[in-house]
């Protein structure tokens, strides 16, 4: 048993729609696009989708767990059932140990003395952490690039050898583990041709170590797969793939949101517009018509000043102007299609005004409804895009491709390229994929293509 019955005609509307390529191949894209980023907790976020610790195994995606819980140690000033445990810095100290202790273990051969000795100094090579592909949250700054070196050299300085060396292999600067390794690194920061200051940084930035190239420098930060932002750091240190990710989902479901309630509300209104007539029609035409008077912006603007505004207040104050348009479609259609003999049949047979419109009339008039929306989402991701970038959107930090567009074209970033292509490419394909959508859309429910004239 079917759950919706479809006329022929709508269904060879639908059939026509898949036939445009462009059309139906955007749909699907822009569907799994929306489905991803309903899970994005699980594609990019901070806390690890698995951990196996000493035999056990913990979910921290859905359980809080304190840096206490696996052994590590807190920043100075914290104790460490106070902080959140660090996965991702968890998963590279358990992987460096792991190479360490495979290294020592084929020096020390079949020798159970220094194998026991081993075990004790490497208790987390069994350990394994499962992270998502962007192990960020849009909210995690990270200020490795510019702190790393200083403390790999603080662990110098102090004679901890093994420790600085344990940290270059956590982060996988191999070289300079090595140098580590077999006390090389003095020589190397004594000569000043390659570390003019005689420090790390210094190394750094001469660029006689290309790995440690990009180092010893605060964000924005460019792509690193090393560190797992695919598409840099912002000026805030956060990875600009997870605010990429998240603002989508904002976006795209905003724009839903805001679409589906103003496109119900003008199409109830201006379908009963056009059924009606008479005093409702004028008295709600001219109130529509004010309304299309008073620049929406400015009213954001000065509501934005008196508030913070949230998701849904946004959204409220948006959708006091969103159903205008759709309003004057709908009355056009109502008042064509009431003439018809299908309609003057159903009064006759003492059909209510309500059932007429939503029975027999509505089905009849949804082409313009079907073939703007589309339309109508693209002009909603945009306005909250301008709002964001303008400064009066969803308050900071929230994730925004609006924020990331201002973060490009500030005059201190405008050689960071990865912060210019990543939202304004990100919004161009959206916002490309709704529009061949609705032209599709458009092509496909043509009445044209259907309709035959006497």
């Amino acid at each position: 048993m079917a759950w919706i019955k479809l006329d022929p005609i709508t269904k060879r509307r639908f059939q026509r729609f898949r036939k445009i390529k462009r059309g139906y191949y955007s749909l699907v894209i822009l569907l799994v696009a929306i489905v991803l980023s309903i899970f994005a907790p699980f594609l990019a976020e901070s806390r690890a989708l698995l951990v196996i610790y000493n035999g056990q195994v913990y979910f921290p995606t859905f359980q809080y767990r304190t840096m206490a819980t696996f052994g590590q140690t807190p920043p100075p000033g914290w104790s460490n059932i106070d902080v959140e445990a660090e996965y991702f810095r968890l998963q590279r100290e358990w992987q460096a140990e792991r190479v360490l202790y495979a290294r020592e273990a084929a020096a020390a051969g079949d020798d159970q003395q220094k194998l026991a000795s081993l075990a004790e100094r490497f208790p987390n090579r069994g350990n394994y952490v499962i992270m998502p592909p962007i192990p960020w949250d849009p909210y995690q700054n990270d200020f490795w690039y510019s702190e790393v070196l200083n403390e790999i050299e603080g662990l110098l300085m102090a004679g901890n050898r093994e420790g600085a060396e344990r940290v270059a292999r956590r982060d996988r600067l191999n070289e300079l583990g090595d140098l580590i390794n077999s006390g090389e690194i003095t020589a190397v920061l004594a000569d000043r041709m390659k570390s003019p200051t005689g420090d790390l940084v210094g190394l750094a930035r001469s660029g006689a170590m290309p790995e440690l190239t990009g180092l010893g420098v605060v964000p924005p930060n460019p792509p690193d797969s090393r560190r797992r932002h695919y598409f840099g750091t912002d000026s805030q240190g956060r990875d600009v793939a997870s605010r990429l990710l998240y603002g989508f989902r904002i976006s795209i479901f905003f724009a839903l949101f805001l679409v589906f309630f103003g496109q119900v509300i003008g199409t109830l209104v201006g379908s009963l517009q056009g059924y009606l007539g008479g005093r409702f029609d004028i008295i709600s035409q001219r109130f529509i018509e004010i309304l299309l008077s008073i620049p929406f912006l400015y009213v954001v603007i000065i509501l934005a000043a008196l508030m913070v505004p949230t998701f849904w207040t946004l959204l409220a104050i948006m959708a006091i102007f969103q159903w205008l348009t759709i309003t004057f479609y709908m009355r056009t259609e109502m008042y064509r299609e009431k003439t018809r003999e299908y309609c003057l049949a159903a009064k006759s047979y003492g059909a209510s005004h309500w059932r007429i419109i939503f029975r027999h009339l509505l089905p009849n008039c949804l082409t313009p409804l079907v073939t703007f929306t589309p339309f109508a989402i693209v002009a909603a991701i945009f306005a909250l895009t301008s709002l964001d970038y303008l400064g009066y959107g969803l308050p900071a930090p929230t994730p925004s491709w609006g924020e990331l567009m201002d973060q490009a074209l500030r005059l201190e970033n405008r050689d960071k390229l990865w912060l210019t292509f990543a939202p304004f490419g990100a919004i161009t394909l959206t916002l490309a994929l709704v529009v061949f959508i609705g032209e599709s859309i458009r092509e496909a429910f043509d009445p044209k293509q259907y309709a035959k004239y006497e």
